[in-house]
């Protein structure tokens, strides 16, 4: 990924990025994707956005600590509901940039992320391909000329309505 001087993060920088991003969660290259945040970086789904995330209940605010853990615990147990994993393909539109500072910058996209989860019987909501429909915010900071997650925010549209499995990552 290449730069523009060490303050500019372009569009295209920005796109190739957030491909990246879907591609390493679409073939669960999860420990790859753990390396794409800042060490302090922030993943967050909330439910409601206008309050901050500390006074807030959220789907997912997961701080560098429990990012690792949800990945282990992903790569490592079996879970009823991913046995078998989802499969999930994310599809990015949208993308623009707007510089936030010296060496961040803020990256908003229209994702829709479809899931399926196949298996047994005994299990709700198997072979439905569900879309999940998201504006999303990456805020990026520049380290030695490349991009790392700082924080990222995923507003699902139906955040605040009852949501099935989101044990994947969305």
């Amino acid at each position: 990924m290449t730069t523009t001087a060490a303050t500019r993060l372009t569009r295209e920088d920005a796109e190739s990025f957030l491909y990246r991003e879907a591609r390493l969660l679409d073939t669960w290259q999860l420990e790859e994707w753990l390396n794409l945040f800042t060490e302090d970086g922030i993943y967050w789904v909330p439910i409601d956005d206008a309050k901050p995330a500390t006074r807030n209940t959220s789907i997912i605010h997961d701080t560098a600590l429990r990012r690792e853990e949800r990945v282990y615990h992903l790569l490592n147990h079996r879970f009823a509901s991913q046995t078998p994993r989802s499969r999930t393909v994310h599809i990015i539109s949208n993308v623009e940039t707007e510089p936030a500072g010296s060496d961040e910058f803020i990256v908003r996209s229209n994702q829709v992320i479809y899931e399926v989860r196949s298996g047994d019987f005994r299990q709700i909501g198997l072979w439905d391909v569900r879309p999940l429909i998201a504006t999303v915010e990456h805020h990026m900071r520049l380290s030695g000329g490349t991009p790392k997650i700082a924080s990222k925010k995923v507003l699902l549209i139906d955040r605040d309505m009852v949501q099935r499995n989101l044990t994947f990552i969305v």
